[in-house]
């Protein structure tokens, strides 16, 4: 087992920098995962660590030990690829064993690792069977299976699910959060799906153009947002942003989102803001869920308001409602009996205590 370190790492193709000086620090069992959109360098930088791309500046450092010009297979890692990469010709057990073998390990050995990888990962009864003979979800737990049974210093995963349906996707999370807790092998995980992100981390790394943007606890990242980008990448829906403004109406700060609607802010909230030049270009940021039916007893910082519902979308347990604020598609997340339609009103209510304030320029949260 191993920590992972990178210091100022930069890749550059010719005169496009794909990473752009990251410093990033893995704790020993840690399961990190890099997540960003296609081309925020995220794959590049898992590369780099597998030693698959040479780094053009900084260090990269594996159990301490700089690995800058160590080839791959001296690295210690193990990496499970989008494609799986498995040996059509071999079976599940030769594929798996197939590392262990270059090396000359004793074949006692080799059947155990093998024996108790399998067991692990619930395809004992699949060992003698070839690719072919499988399932793309059987497949991936062979990839797994492979890393596994190397007992590397460090785990590193490339978009493996994505090849996979909806359904099966959900199966291999739980597959591999499992491993995970069993294993407890430093692991570093990339993938461009924030529910993939949330649901295996211990932390996230969000990565756009090259750069970080934040790094936290998946709550972290979902409730204390830094940046714009990462309050609309983390969440599905999305957050909602809404220009406004804040003024003071009779000794209390209040946002202001149109001509007619503006809301009183919790006192914790207006404390916070209170700095904040009346005169800077802002927007409010609410999640959905934050966003619901008033209700006749609210409580403080939930400030109710009339809306005409553009669309309403059903989803079982719960309506997603979409409103238009000043020209800006705003969504809300409603009980199915709250009696919401197409094109019909309903009466709202907004979650202050949640909200969010950023600077429309910057991009920054406030």
């Amino acid at each position: 087992m191993a920590d992972v370190t990178l210091r100022k790492v930069v890749k550059r193709y010719d005169d496009v920098e794909a990473v752009r000086g990251i410093d990033l620090d893995i704790a020993d069992h840690e399961f990190v995962v890099l997540v960003g959109p296609s081309g925020c360098g995220k794959s590049t930088t898992l590369r780099m660590i597998a030693g698959l791309e040479d780094i053009s500046d900084g260090d990269i450092m594996i159990g301490g030990d700089v690995v800058n010009d160590v080839p791959p297979k001296d690295r210690d890692i193990a990496m499970v690829f989008q494609n799986y990469a498995l040996y059509p010709h071999m079976t599940v057990a030769e594929n798996m064993s197939f590392g262990l073998r270059l090396k000359n390990y004793p074949k006692a050995e080799i059947k155990s690792r093998v024996t108790e990888a399998a067991r692990m990962l619930d395809i004992t009864d699949l060992i003698d069977r070839k690719p072919k003979q499988l399932s793309g979800g059987q497949r991936q737990r062979v990839a797994m299976g492979r890393a596994i049974v190397r007992n590397p210093k460090v785990f590193l995963f490339d978009e493996p699910l994505s090849n996979l349906d909806a359904k099966l996707r959900v199966q291999m999370r739980i597959e591999i959060k499992k491993v995970h807790q069993k294993v407890r092998t430093t692991t570093v995980y990339v993938t461009h799906d924030q529910v993939e992100a949330m649901t295996l981390a211990d932390r996230v790394v969000v990565m756009n153009h090259g750069r970080i943007e934040q790094i936290g606890t998946p709550n972290e990242l979902y409730h204390k947002p830094a940046t714009k980008f990462v309050a609309s990448f983390i969440g599905s829906p999305a957050m909602n942003f809404v220009p406004c403004r804040l003024e003071d109406v009779g000794g209390k700060l209040h946002v202001r989102l149109t001509d007619r609607l503006a809301f009183p802010l919790p006192p914790a909230r207006a404390a916070r803001y209170q700095a904040v030049p009346r005169t800077d270009k802002l927007l409010l940021g609410i999640r959905p869920e934050h966003i619901t039916e008033a209700r006749p007893h609210a409580e403080p910082g939930i400030e109710p308001f009339d809306a005409v519902l553009d669309v309403t979308e059903p989803m079982g347990m719960e309506t997603l409602v979409y409103f238009t604020l000043e020209g800006t598609q705003v969504c809300g997340r409603v009980n199915p009996n709250a009696g919401a339609q197409d094109g019909g009103p309903l009466r709202l209510a907004v979650d202050l205590n949640n909200m969010h304030l950023l600077n429309e320029v910057t991009g920054a949260v406030l």
